[in-house]
């Protein structure tokens, strides 16, 4: 899988459904989601613009149905094939990814100017060695309880520097100025971002393009 295309992810979506004998509708409510949430009309909005399905949704799919963000990654395999894959545990194969304690004191010496691992100070962990490219792939161990209450201390991040972020991404965010945090991303558009902390209990705030550093994609917790 070479990028995570609209197309591709809610594929795989019609596929995870597939595998479960279930249609798009009954995937959403089995999620414990609104039944229309997967349906066609659903995948494109007003003057045909794409809608994704949000990281929130995803993270319930996997958990409802027992899947893995690794197998929903490797969509691309024919069902035979995954189904195989899982039997035969062929997911375990690993490679090193670049691991962080987070949060740091100061974010300096870590991450480049576009969001990747830098520096000597990364410690490293083993992840499946899936068919998307590793380059931006990287793991961050919250160490302190700021991210409560979606991630507590101990979790295990995996993030995407390379991926495209959409409304609704739960993301790491680097201003020019400031530290690296962790938010969720309500809207986006040529100017500013619009965020939101992860406890929701602040006000949106909203950042213009231009004093921000990087994003990265959170694409997979370990809760």
């Amino acid at each position: 899988m070479s990028t995570f295309s609209h197309e591709k992810i809610w594929k795989a979506i019609d596929q995870i459904a597939k595998r479960h004998n279930l249609t798009p509708s009954g995937l959403a409510r089995k999620a414990g989601l609104d039944p229309t949430s997967f349906n066609k009309s659903k995948r494109l909005g007003p003057e045909g613009r794409n809608r994704w399905p949000s990281t929130e949704s995803i993270a319930k799919v996997l958990e409802a149905t027992g899947e893995s963000i690794y197998q929903f990654l490797e969509w691309d395999l024919s069902e035979e094939q995954l189904l195989k894959e899982s039997k035969d545990n062929d997911f375990q194969k690993l490679k090193t990814i670049p691991l962080l304690n987070f949060p740091q004191k100061s974010s300096g010496g870590f991450f480049d100017n576009g969001g990747f691992p830098t520096g000597d100070q990364w410690s490293s962990v083993e992840f499946p060695d899936i068919s998307c490219p590793h380059n931006g792939i990287y793991a961050i161990q919250i160490q302190d309880d700021s991210m409560l209450p979606l991630y507590r201390n101990g979790d295990t991040l995996i993030l995407n520097a390379a991926a495209q972020v959409n409304s609704g991404d739960r993301i790491l965010i680097k201003p020019k100025e400031g530290d690296v945090s962790a938010k969720i991303l309500i809207n986006r558009n040529e100017r500013s971002v619009d965020l939101i902390p992860l406890n929701s209990f602040n006000p949106i705030h909203t950042i213009n393009m231009k004093d921000i550093e990087w994003i990265a994609r959170i694409v997979w917790a370990s809760q």
